[in-house]
């Protein structure tokens, strides 16, 4: 599998999560399987945090 790399602010990391927890919440509402988007948030939460100075 070929790693992604993605620079997000604050705003957009949180933005991702909310995104995502609300896919999970619609998928427990249909009764399927959110393993995958769990993984996903468990890797987005748990991403190390680096510090990238700005262009300029």
């Amino acid at each position: 599998m070929k790693k992604v790399y993605v620079s997000l602010n604050e705003a957009e990391w949180r933005l991702l999560l909310y995104a995502l927890n609300n896919l999970r919440s619609s998928l427990i509402a249909e009764g399927r399987y959110t393993d995958v988007v769990d993984e996903v948030m468990l890797k987005i939460i748990n991403a190390p945090i680096r510090m990238v100075k700005a262009a300029g």
